[in-house]
């Protein structure tokens, strides 16, 4: 018998044999995320892109503790202890249903949450981590300013000792699942450096009006903070670091999350542009007879799978404690800009179809359009690996 007479078929769906890759637990994972989306986003989501909301956000959210995706990756307090594999493919699955889902989970999970587990008291991860594993109580993570985006350093967001207590006042701005949270994570200067307070939603003064006419991410959350004296007991902040290396270490975490993300948003595209080509005809025949049909076809996954197997070995650099932030830069950069490059080849094989919400094209590349920026933008994840191939700083 011949060597090739044992290889296994080819799978369009999994060119590289990525998921031999996988262990039983890491498909099981990847199995609930993708069924759960099927069953409770994608029959809706295009609704809800069109109409700029996410209705029921409280309810999804309880059904994604259920399954365990809030807070997966981290120990103890209800949370999964999921991989950092596993974590990563459930985020490929959310963000292929769509990218605001997966933000919702990101924020919860890898923002919030994840300052909490790693820079908190005690008490604070009692106090909140078990009721946000469960999706009872919704975080967010206020880092962004109005004028202060890629520059965290100037915030101008500041909390000052007044007796015991701390009395915080700023605005934040773009930040994800604001105006449905119980606890927010917000970040302030002080006269001791820049520090983290655990915010509780109803705290007087507190507010998060929501951000409307959005053109991206419109079946999502999105809202501005707000800080108008608002007094917090002195075991507010976060006692375990000082420094921007709190919420950059947070941002990090979610960024790794996204490398994964952005390979679902172009795996749906590609999916799309690949069952359209074989049924839409054109001159007598599908078009995805035609070489130049086939030629976009196999640079998309080309691109999606080399951006899957960097997710996962990005994944498993985590998974062993070796993942540097310069290398989260690199998948992320990679990454997002790919995926959207598949959308909008994705969208040239569909045609007028390709901007129609029957299709998930459109939606995604908009959507990637605001994960291509936050969180980091181009420019800065450029930046942050000039640095580390130079030795020299250019940001400043």
């Amino acid at each position: 018998m011949s060597a090739s007479s044992k290889l296994p078929p080819f799978d369009p769906a999994d060119p590289l044999g990525i998921d031999d890759l996988l262990e039983p637990e890491d498909l099981a994972v990847r199995s609930t995320v993708r069924a759960w989306a099927a069953d409770r986003v994608l029959p809706y989501v295009a609704e809800w892109y069109e109409n700029g909301e996410l209705p029921g956000i409280r309810e999804l959210a309880r059904e994604l503790g259920e399954i365990g995706a809030l807070g997966m990756s981290l120990e103890g307090y209800g949370c999964a202890g999921a991989s950092a594999v596993q974590y990563g493919l459930a985020c490929l699955e959310l963000e292929a249903a769509d990218s605001g889902i997966r933000s919702l989970v990101s924020v919860q999970g890898s923002l919030a949450m994840y300052a909490i587990h790693r820079f908190g008291s005690e008490e604070q991860k009692q106090t909140w981590l078990p009721r946000m594993a469960s999706g009872e109580v919704i975080g967010c993570f206020g880092l962004t300013e109005p004028d202060h985006g890629s520059d965290p350093g100037s915030m101008r967001t500041y909390a000052k000792r007044d007796g015991s207590d701390w009395v915080l006042n700023g605005r934040k701005m773009w930040i994800t699942n604001g105006s449905v949270s119980g606890v927010a994570v917000v970040w302030a200067q002080t006269d001791e450096g820049i520090r983290g307070f655990v915010v509780p939603a109803d705290s007087a003064g507190f507010s998060a009006p929501e951000i409307k006419h959005k053109l991206s991410l419109r079946a999502s959350v999105t809202s501005e903070l707000v800080m108008d004296d608002v007094r917090l007991p002195a075991d507010a902040v976060l006692p375990e670091v000082v420094g921007l290396k709190g919420p950059l270490s947070c941002l990090s975490h979610a960024r790794y999350g996204i490398v994964w993300g952005a390979m679902g948003a172009a795996r749906s595209c590609f999916e799309a542009a690949v069952d359209y080509a074989k049924t839409r005809e054109q001159f007598g025949r599908p078009i995805g007879g035609f070489q130049l049909t086939q030629a976009k076809l196999a640079d998309m996954a080309l691109e999606l799978h080399k951006g899957i197997l960097l997710a996962h070995h990005l994944g498993r650099r985590m998974d062993a404690g070796r993942l540097r932030p310069e290398q989260v830069s690199f998948g992320k950069l990679n990454n997002v800009r790919e995926a959207i490059d598949i959308c909008r080849t994705s969208r040239t094989i569909l045609g007028a179809n390709g901007i129609s919400l029957e299709y998930p094209v459109m939606r995604h590349a908009t959507n990637l359009e605001s994960v291509l920026t936050y969180e980091g933008t181009v420019e800065m994840h450029q930046l942050v690996l000039g640095k580390a191939l130079t030795g020299l700083d250019a940001f400043r």
